[in-house]
């Protein structure tokens, strides 16, 4: 049975250190820092933080309809078992070194270097704005999400992404194990130095898109305002449902798509035998 606290004004810091088994209700934790630090089995509902690292070392946290404000930020680290519903973490840098991450209808409007290596998170009906969100995390699964930041999973690995519209300079570089599904990814440079990386159904606008992979695959999508794409990329397997602007020096494979208006194939670079080039307009 949990203990109670509601609709409380807390302040000071470490105002609830080290709690545990509460249920928290329509309660402000103002100034002081890590108000719940090394909490444990903790629900928290309709609350707001308003000051750094609330949450740190804590375990079995779950948050509903409560706000993160822009000074809580640094909020979540070295945490395990968090899930939030319904709520807005305006605060940047939260979650570092965090595992069994659930976000549920949830907004980021300030979410810069967000979800730094972590393990096991789960967001679904997700809304971010900030650059580097995702970096170095692994086991991620993600539907229905928007985002409008570059370097997005920087380093990341075992992705799967479902619905999803990315604005994003420079995403999934240096990742691995990588699958997005019928999503929308708008941004330069998209992929490089990646492997084992599939998008399906997806329309996707990217300068300089694509290179520098292994193992990629496109399977029925669109690439629009898409130049010089798959440089030095090995073993592509492209299935394009639209014109290409230029393709430039892929090292294997086959790439099939509408049109290519311009091929460059530098056999100083290259061996241009070892990728199967297949236009067919309609």
């Amino acid at each position: 049975m949990k203990k109670v606290i509601e609709q409380q004004f807390l302040t000071g810091e470490r105002a609830l250190y080290h709690a545990r088994d509460l249920e928290i209700n329509d309660t402000t934790f103002a100034d002081g820092e890590s108000p719940l630090k090394e909490s444990k089995n903790i629900v928290l509902n309709n609350s707001i933080f308003k000051w750094k690292y609330p949450m740190w070392y804590s375990e079995n946290i779950e948050v509903n309809d409560s706000v993160l404000l822009e000074a809580a930020r640094s909020g979540i680290w070295y945490t395990k078992n968090i899930t939030f519903k319904d709520s807005m973490i305006e605060a940047p840098k939260t979650f570092r070194r965090s595992s069994n991450i659930k976000l549920f209808n949830t907004n980021m409007p300030i979410a810069d270097e967000t979800l730094w290596n972590c393990n096991d998170i789960y967001l679904e009906n997700v809304s971010a704005k900030g650059n580097y969100f995702g970096m170095n995390s692994k086991n991620i699964k993600v539907k229905n999400f928007n985002l409008n930041g570059n370097y997005l999973f920087d380093g990341g690995e075992n992705i799967e992404i479902d619905h999803a519209y990315l604005i994003s300079k420079d995403s999934f570089w240096n990742c691995r194990h990588v699958v997005v599904k019928n999503s929308t990814i708008i941004g330069e440079y998209i992929g490089w130095n990646s492997e084992d990386v599939t998008f399906i159904n997806c329309t996707i606008d990217s300068n300089q898109g694509f290179c520098y992979m292994k193992n990629l695959k496109l399977i029925n999508c669109k690439l629009l305002n898409t130049d010089l794409a798959f440089e030095f990329v090995s073993d592509i397997n492209a299935e394009v449902k639209s014109e290409i602007d230029s393709v430039k020096n892929p090292i294997s494979g086959v790439i099939k798509a509408k049109k290519i208006k311009e091929l460059i194939l530098d056999k100083t670079l290259i061996d241009p035998n070892m990728t199967r080039i297949e236009v067919k307009e309609e």
